[in-house]
């Protein structure tokens, strides 16, 4: 019944979130058509390839996070390392609506600069490191540390706006800081959950 009642209400918030952005859309006399466009197709058989691999494995640590804070919540209710899950979900969440719907690119029209929204980001950031570095210190960090410098490198370099190479010399870090941020959450959720059934078998 509980799982009844669940999917009820995550269908019915989509369903809200579709009449409220038509209703928006249509407010701003933008064609209502345009939620539901597909993505541009790619140019050639390569394009974009990396990309689409980078926006894919930004999906892995707020799902498997999620997924086993459902778990640790049943079967390790009082565990300190919980709510670090969670707000690791929340954070990564976050972090993939960004770079999905590219919402720093987006806030610009509206007269917010790129620099601001990524500050924020950077001090959400900071925060989320510094209320749990403590747990953080006792997993693999390095993975993370490895993943946020990436990141921070190719933020870099395109900030520098270099004409002929910024995508390329972009991208790679990114899809580095992908794939290292993706095994770090991946290793610490499989740590706490089979820690988490060990002790309840």
């Amino acid at each position: 019944m509980k799982n009844y009642h669940f999917i009820l209400a995550i269908n019915g918030i989509f369903l809200l979130l579709v009449v409220l952005f038509t209703a928006w859309a249509k407010l701003l006399n933008l064609p209502t058509e345009g939620l539901f466009s597909p993505p541009e197709s790619p140019q050639y058989l390569t394009d974009g390839l990396f990309t689409y691999t980078f926006q894919l494995l930004c999906c892995i640590p707020p799902v498997v996070c999620a997924f086993s804070y459902a778990l640790l919540k049943k079967t390790r209710p009082k565990n300190l390392n919980n709510n670090f899950i969670l707000y690791s979900a929340l954070l990564m969440l976050g972090f993939l609506i960004n770079e999905k719907y590219r919402i720093h690119i987006t806030l610009v029209y509206a007269g917010i600069p790129k620099l601001t929204t990524i500050t924020i980001y950077a001090l959400i950031a900071f925060s989320y490191g510094k209320a749990f570095w403590k747990i953080i210190k006792s997993t693999p960090y390095r993975l993370l540390l490895t993943s946020i410098a990436l990141l921070s490198i190719a933020i870099l370099i395109d900030s520098l706006q270099l004409t002929t190479i910024s995508t390329f010399s972009e991208g790679i870090p990114k899809l580095f800081s992908g794939i290292n941020a993706a095994l770090y959450f991946w290793l610490i959720c499989y740590k706490e959950v089979t820690y988490s059934l060990s002790k309840n078998t």
